[in-house]
């Protein structure tokens, strides 16, 4: 798993935690931040955007992940995710990330008492589903 020294984790945080307040969550009042480290030691931010039809909501991971692409990115270190204890990752947001690498420190922080816990991707998503099960893919 990637190292992080106690600055980059600071920053990451507080990335997370200060995006979090742009979250649009009108429907479960459930607000989450997500602050990717891009390997230049640049952050990229994204929050969670509901919708009435849950099925079309965004996750703030997902966001930072697609700003992240759309500013020219194709890999990063690390995420941090803030969020009302800390949680981690849904599925879809695991596998998400997973796309890009399993080799991604999870950093997940409680916005009440500032409390994080460092995850690995592979740790929460085991025996994930890649492109190396696609029919004529080759490593």
């Amino acid at each position: 798993m990637v190292e992080l020294t106690a600055k980059e984790i600071e920053r990451l945080n507080q990335a997370a935690t200060l995006v979090r307040d742009q979250a649009y969550a009108p429907h479960s009042h459930f607000y989450v931040g997500a602050a990717l480290l891009m390997d230049d030691g640049e952050i990229v931010v994204g929050c969670n955007v509901e919708n009435a039809s849950y099925s079309m909501c965004l996750c703030a991971e997902r966001v930072a992940v697609s700003t992240a692409i759309s500013s020219g990115y194709r890999s990063w270190r690390a995420i941090a995710i803030a969020s009302l204890g800390g949680v981690t990752p849904c599925g879809a947001c695991r596998q998400f990330l997973s796309e890009f690498g399993f080799d991604l420190a999870v950093v997940t922080t409680d916005v009440i008492d500032g409390a994080y816990r460092i995850h690995r991707l592979d740790q929460l998503l085991p025996e994930a589903f890649d492109a190396s099960h696609l029919p004529g893919h080759t490593s």
